[in-house]
């Protein structure tokens, strides 16, 4: 019978091992833990004396980016921003609402801080896609068909808007619909020409919700009939246009039978 091994044999001379001691966590002392509150209360005040009660984050100047048509001085002049009160407490919420009040042309503003001191009031304005004269005065209408300004000069490369009923029928298309219901369907149609036919557009005349029409650069002219399959009938207007370069006439109001005329 074999003997112990060598493994064995020390093990018995050292005998069995011995337990691992583990360490004690000594419990924090309470006059520790009431100097660390204290501490955060300090910081804690501290921070809000600083943003709050101090002059070193106070507002002291705004700017205006993104302006187009408005200079930034009518924007700042608008949102009347609370200068010289603390930066945090500043509602930007209210000054954004307030320029879209005050200034119509403004489409969207975002109210950037920039601590220690400033505000950026950075606008969007809103662009022309059509314009209506009316008493020598020219309405500037946007492409969710929102009038937003009335300018003493017509805006350049924007097609002009007549709404026109010929007739009786077309008077009557008008009072169901109202202005403001076609107003949108010609700019739904401006949204769906091709774009070398929407630059070459000088006039969209609506006569009524189903004849709508545009006047093109060089006295061509297309009749689009209502708003309705617009995708289509700007693919077929394209499509009409190179088939007949000579054409003065297009018609797509049914766009699976399109027609031209003239030379």
């Amino acid at each position: 019978m074999a003997g112990p091994t060598t493994a064995e044999r020390q093990q018995q001379k050292s005998g069995p091992p011995r337990p691992q001691r583990t360490r004690r966590v000594r419990p924090a002392r309470p006059r520790t833990l009431v100097l660390a509150l204290a501490l955060a209360v300090l910081l804690a005040a501290g921070g809000i004396w600083v943003l709050y009660g101090s002059q070193w984050m106070r507002l002291e100047q705004v700017k205006a980016s993104g302006t187009r048509v408005l200079t930034p001085r009518e924007v700042i002049d608008a949102a009347d921003a609370p200068v010289g009160e603390p930066l945090v407490s500043v509602d930007t919420d209210v000054l954004e609402e307030r320029l879209r009040s005050k200034l119509p042309r403004i489409d969207s503003v975002e109210v950037v801080r920039s601590w220690p001191h400033e505000i950026t009031l950075e606008v969007t304005e809103r662009k022309p896609v059509l314009f209506l004269e009316k008493g020598g005065k020219f309405i500037e209408v946007d492409a969710e068909g929102v009038r937003f300004a009335t300018v003493e000069h017509a805006p350049t490369a924007v097609p002009r808007l007549e709404l026109t009923p010929d007739h009786k029928n077309d008077a009557a298309s008008l009072r169901r619909f109202g202005t403001d219901r076609l107003l949108r369907e010609a700019v739904r149609v401006v949204g769906d020409l091709p774009g070398a036919v929407a630059r070459d557009t000088r006039k969209v005349k609506v006569r009524s919700y189903d004849s709508i029409s545009l006047e093109l650069s060089g006295g061509r002219a297309v009749v689009w009939g209502s708003g309705e399959k617009g995708r289509t009938k700007a693919t077929t207007l394209t499509a009409l246009m190179k088939a007949t370069p000579k054409a003065r006439h297009f018609d797509v109001s049914a766009p699976t039978a399109p027609a031209s005329s003239g030379s």
